[in-house]
């Protein structure tokens, strides 16, 4: 173990940087691959940094020289067209990054998508993820595809956005916060992703991973308010509303809403239940409360 190289595509973000302790701890080398490798520093002689962009073939060749297992981790939420698009990430990048690790006879990939990707669905993100995950199959079959749940963890992710939210005297809500979520601590999932690589019989499956709770937005809002010992009237706002909103801030460099995010809102994002997932990689995932 010691003498093989992980690589970490998007290695510095909120997952991929929890894949990269794992897999120090697991004892392999690991070697950071970002657009700006830089931003979250590990300090370990057996950590590289290298730069690379998954639309630029020779610099995702010169990354992945000499590895054993590929993760990507690369994620994109808010496009910054005309570079960064769902698009050119979530399809083209994975796909051009599948297809390398293919030709380069690299044994293992694993792919972080997301819950419920859809191929078909109107909102850009979700479709990209879909015909994302298919041409990374196409590309390399024997891909492990893991689809976490929204993450959550050291102060970070769901639980902090909505703890952000609380904040204010009356909280809207998405509709009438029907939709349920099962958010999923970003440590369970990088341990899946370690636990994936060691386990053979992992090759060409896919894992939807989803925290021990299960709770519609509404109820989320309500126990980050109790955790605060907080209390803020909750306020019904119909999806149109939302949606004009979103089309208003659409002009901003970085919104803070988008059409996509909603898109997300109106259908639930859970596990579904013939679905592989934590229980098949040995991992008891975390609820809620291990996030705050």
């Amino acid at each position: 173990m010691s003498e093989s190289l992980m690589v970490v595509f998007g290695g510095t973000g909120f997952l991929g940087a929890r894949i990269v302790r794992e897999a120090l701890l697991a004892g392999y080398r690991v070697r950071i691959v970002a657009r700006h490798p830089g931003t979250l520093a590990v300090s370990s002689p057996r950590v590289d940094y290298q730069t690379a962009n998954l639309l630029e073939p020779a610099t995702v060749d010169a990354a992945l020289n000499g590895a054993d297992a590929v993760v990507n981790a690369v994620s994109l939420y808010v496009e910054k067209p005309p570079a960064l698009t769902f698009e050119s990430v979530h399809v083209a990048g994975a796909a051009l990054l599948a297809r390398h690790c293919q030709e380069l006879g690299i044994p293992r990939l694993i792919h972080l998508s997301g819950l419920n990707p859809d191929p078909a669905s109107r909102s850009r993100y979700v479709s990209a993820r879909g015909r994302g995950e298919v041409a990374v199959r196409d590309a390399f079959p024997d891909a492990t595809i893991l689809r976490p749940g929204a993450l959550f963890g050291d102060g970070q992710g769901l639980l902090a956005t909505l703890a952000g939210l609380t904040r204010l005297p009356v909280i809207p809500l998405f509709g009438h916060g029907d939709t349920r979520l099962q958010p999923v601590h970003v440590d369970d999932v990088a341990r899946a992703a370690l636990n994936a690589l060691d386990d053979s019989t992992t090759r060409g499956r896919v894992y939807e991973l989803g925290g021990a709770d299960t709770l519609s937005y509404r109820g989320l809002l309500e126990a980050v308010m109790r955790a605060q010992k907080r209390r803020r009237p909750l306020l019904p706002v119909p999806f149109g509303l939302w949606f004009i909103g979103a089309a208003l801030l659409s002009v901003l460099e970085s919104p803070p809403l988008t059409r996509d995010q909603l898109i997300l809102m109106e259908t639930d994002n859970v596990v579904g239940r013939e679905a592989a997932g934590f229980a098949d990689l040995g991992i008891e995932p975390r609820g809620i409360d291990h996030g705050r």
